[in-house]
């Protein structure tokens, strides 16, 4: 999601290549994220290979879920098909199971172009179980310094195991939000996050392949690009960030 379609451009500039789009009751939220797939498919500015595109349907219907994937088709020109088709917010057994055999049947024949298939797992243990039976080419879960219960009831399950990819859909916590200045800061004496430490902390965790981000604009993909490139937190700075985040929510979800 962003503000502005440029925020598009100037991430593919910077090496990214995977967009994620949501329809349905978050159709509002993307538009920008539309446009700016349509800028970087017209002409010459990038070709359709060159990216892949997921997007996510929450409808729990499965055959009326289609109708969001055909929607974004139709939205962006250029865009020609689905590389990832995504259930989200999947949090039963019986949901995934339903929801993601359709969408096996979809990639095994290719329906709109669908060369994977992946689903947001909103239960830790449901998680657990379908990366390690290689259910999926890509799961999504919640990790973040306000909700680091990953680090015991997943992440240690997954070593060595798990094929498929694990992404993060949500580095931020809803407790406090970080400052904005790029230099470190200090409150009372103890060190304050900055946003992007936020995605850092994410990505310090080895189990994790990748993470869906949310820069505004261009500057705030600069901004992350370069604070990705100082590399992973210490394991000192991460314990700080989940001590810091515990004061500001103080929950984890199951």
């Amino acid at each position: 999601m962003t503000d502005s379609p440029a925020t598009i451009e100037a991430a593919f500039e910077a090496g990214v290549n995977f967009f994620f789009i949501s329809a349905d009751l978050h159709w509002p939220l993307y538009e920008a994220t539309r446009k700016g797939l349509e800028r970087l498919l017209r002409g010459s500015r990038a070709r359709r290979e060159q990216i892949v595109v997921g997007v996510v349907s929450y409808f729990e219907e499965p055959w009326f879920g289609y109708l969001q994937f055909w929607e974004v088709i139709d939205a962006v020109p250029g865009l020609q098909r689905v590389d990832l088709l995504i259930a989200g917010g999947v949090s039963s057994a019986s949901s995934f199971n339903e929801r993601t055999a359709v969408l096996r049947g979809a990639r095994a024949k290719h329906y709109l172009g669908a060369r994977a298939i992946g689903a947001s797992l909103h239960r830790r243990k449901l998680a657990v179980k379908v990366e390690r039976n290689r259910l999926l080419d890509i799961s999504y879960i919640r990790y973040n310094a306000g909700h680091p219960g990953a680090r015991r009831d997943v992440f240690p399950q997954l070593r060595g195991k798990h094929r498929a990819l694990l992404f993060n859909f949500k580095s931020m916590t809803l407790g406090y939000t970080p400052g904005g200045s790029a230099k470190p800061q200090k409150s009372h004496g103890r060190w304050v996050p900055e946003l992007t430490d936020c995605y850092r902390f994410v990505l310090s965790a080895p189990e994790i392949d990748g993470l869906l981000c949310s820069p505004r604009s261009p500057k705030q993909v600069r901004g992350l690009i370069e604070a990705l490139a100082k590399g992973p937190l210490s394991p000192e700075e991460q314990d700080a960030m989940i001590r810091f985040y515990s004061r500001a929510d103080g929950s984890d979800e199951p």
